[in-house]
C-alpha cells in the first residue's frame, strides 16, 4: 500500500497493531525514494484518531531508533494502555534496529504483537531480505511512501493551498514545484510562502508564486550569471557592485556564484537529472557560454579566488571584479585544423 492510499482509508477500519512506513522503489528504478512528509501526515492520522488530547501523556510515545535501545520500544508496546483502547508507539529512525544484535527484542515483539497497542514504525531505509521488514509485513501494514513526480507534486501544492482557502491555479502550481523541487517539505514551505504573500486574496496566480519565492539579492545574482553568459562583461561589473550594495558577503557571492557553474556543469552533462527543471532553464545559457570544456577552468577561477580572499589582504571586492571579468571574457573560436 502507499502512502497516498493509506491516507484516504486512515480512520475507516480497525487498525492494525503494527504499520512500517518505509522507500518505494518503482519498477526499474534504480533506487528506492522516501517522501518522510508523507510518512509524517499518515502518523499524524492515525494519532488523531485514536490519541485523546486529554490523554496524550498516558497513550502515546515517540522515540528515534538511534538514540533508544529496541528494548524499551517493545517494552512499552507490550504495556497494557490506562484508560485508553490504543497504546500509541511512534519510532523514527526504526532502520537502526535491523541487525539482530541492535534490534532483537523488537523483533521477538514483532512476532506476536500487542493488541492493545499501535505500533508505528518509520524507516527512511529498508532492506526487504532482512527479518525486521518481513516481520512488518507478516503481522503488519507495510505503507511505502515515495518521492512525487512533479505533476503529482503540483497536485499536492494545489490541495495544500485549498486547505488554506486560497485556489493555486495549474500554472501557478507547476511554477511552484519548478521553483521547489519535488521534495513536499520544500513544497509545503514555498506554499506558506504564496499564501502569506497574497494575503487574504482567494487565488494565487503565477506572478504571486514568482514574486513570493524571490530574493532581492539572489534575483541580482541570477542577472549578475546572466550577464556572464551573455559575455557583457559592463552589465556584470555593474550587477556585482548592486549586489555587494546590498550588504552582501564577497563569500556569500562567490560562493552563489561557484554553485551555479556548479549546477550549470550538472545541468549539461549526464548529472542532468540531479537538476530541478527552473535550476536547470535558467543555468542553461551559463552551460552554453562555458562549454563542457570550460568548466575545469571557471572551477578553478572561483577555487583561486576563495584563496586569495582567505589568505591574503586582498582587495575582496576587486578580486571578485577580476573573477567576472575571467568568467565574462568571450570564448574563443575553435580552431581549424591545418589544412
Amino acid at each position: 500500500m502507499e502512502a497516498a492510499e493509506f491516507l484516504k482509508t486512515a480512520g475507516k477500519d480497525k487498525p492494525a497493531n503494527v504499520y512500517l512506513f518505509c522507500p518505494h522503489r518503482a519498477p526499474k528504478a534504480r533506487e528506492a525514494t522516501f517522501e518522510p512528509l508523507l510518512a509524517h501526515r499518515a502518523i499524524d492520522a492515525i494519532v488523531a484518531q485514536h490519541v485523546d488530547p486529554s490523554m496524550r501523556d498516558l497513550s502515546y510515545h515517540l522515540y528515534y531508533g538511534d538514540e533508544t535501545k529496541d528494548v524499551e520500544v517493545a517494552d512499552t508496546a507490550r504495556t497494557v494502555p490506562f484508560l485508553t483502547e490504543y497504546r500509541v508507539v511512534v519510532v523514527h529512525n526504526a532502520d537502526k534496529y535491523e541487525p539482530e544484535s541492535a534490534g532483537g527484542a523488537l523483533h521477538a515483539y514483532l512476532e506476536s504483537p500487542s493488541e492493545t497497542s499501535i505500533l508505528l514504525l518509520v524507516a527512511p531505509r529498508i532492506d526487504r531480505r532482512l527479518r525486521l521488514f518481513k516481520l512488518c509485513e507478516k503481522h503488519g501494514v507495510v505503507v511505502e511512501c515515495p518521492e512525487m513526480r512533479p505533476a503529482e507534486a503540483a497536485a499536492w501544492a494545489r490541495a495544500e493551498a485549498q486547505s488554506r482557502g486560497k485556489k493555486l491555479g495549474a500554472d501557478a502550481a507547476q511554477s511552484l514545484v519548478e521553483r521547489s523541487g519535488t521534495k513536499l517539505s520544500d513544497v509545503l514551505n514555498a506554499v506558506t510562502l504564496v499564501c502569506n504573500y497574497v494575503g487574504s486574496a482567494p487565488a494565487i496566480a503565477e506572478a504571486d508564486v514568482h514574486a513570493a519565492t524571490a530574493d532581492v539579492a539572489e534575483e541580482e545574482i541570477w542577472t549578475l550569471t546572466d550577464a556572464i553568459a551573455q559575455s557583457d562583461t559592463r552589465k556584470a561589473l555593474l550587477i556585482l557592485r548592486t549586489v555587494l550594495d546590498l550588504n552582501t558577503s564577497e563569500f556569500e557571492v562567490l560562493g552563489s556564484i561557484t554553485w551555479l557553474i556548479k549546477t550549470a556543469y550538472f545541468a549539461a552533462t549526464a548529472n542532468a537529472t540531479r537538476v530541478k527543471p527552473f535550476l536547470a532553464q535558467k543555468v542553461r545559457p551559463l552551460a552554453d557560454k562555458l562549454g563542457r570544456e570550460k568548466f575545469r577552468d571557471a572551477f578553478a577561477l572561483c577555487m583561486n579566488t576563495e584563496a586569495l580572499l582567505r589568505t591574503t589582504g586582498v582587495d575582496r571586492a576587486l578580486a571578485l571584479e577580476l573573477l567576472v571579468i575571467k568568467l565574462a571574457a568571450p570564448r574563443r573560436p575553435a580552431r581549424r585544423a591545418a589544412g
